[in-house]
């Protein structure tokens, strides 16, 4: 049995390395879904379930805002977690987005 949509999108996040962030987007193409980068963000609010161990924050949206923060137990979670990896935050955007962007379709 194929698994569902968002198991996809859970098991393409689990794959981006610490110190690294990808987007909504690239994990939408990178399943054969362009046009979907919405579905994977709701995917990404049904992953913050600590069973499924899924790093959530290191989703962000296409220019590196951390748009997904308000669905974390604290606003600021998303930032702190990205922070502990080494990732540098100026005004809920990544510092060197481009540098650290992790492209499934390169990389799977």
């Amino acid at each position: 049995m194929q698994p569902s949509f968002y198991e996809q999108v859970h098991q393409i996040t689990k794959l981006i390395p610490k110190g690294r962030v990808t987007t909504y987007g690239a994990i939408a193409k990178a399943l054969g879904a362009a046009r979907s980068s919405r579905m994977v963000g709701t995917a990404m609010m049904h992953a913050h379930d600590p069973r499924l161990d899924v790093p959530a924050h290191r989703v962000v949206n296409h220019i590196g805002l951390l748009t997904g923060k308000h669905h974390f137990d604290n606003p600021n979670q998303m930032q702190v977690l990205l922070e502990s990896e080494g990732i540098i935050i100026i005004n809920d955007q990544v510092k060197d987005f481009k540098k650290l962007f992790w492209n499934p379709l390169e990389e799977i």
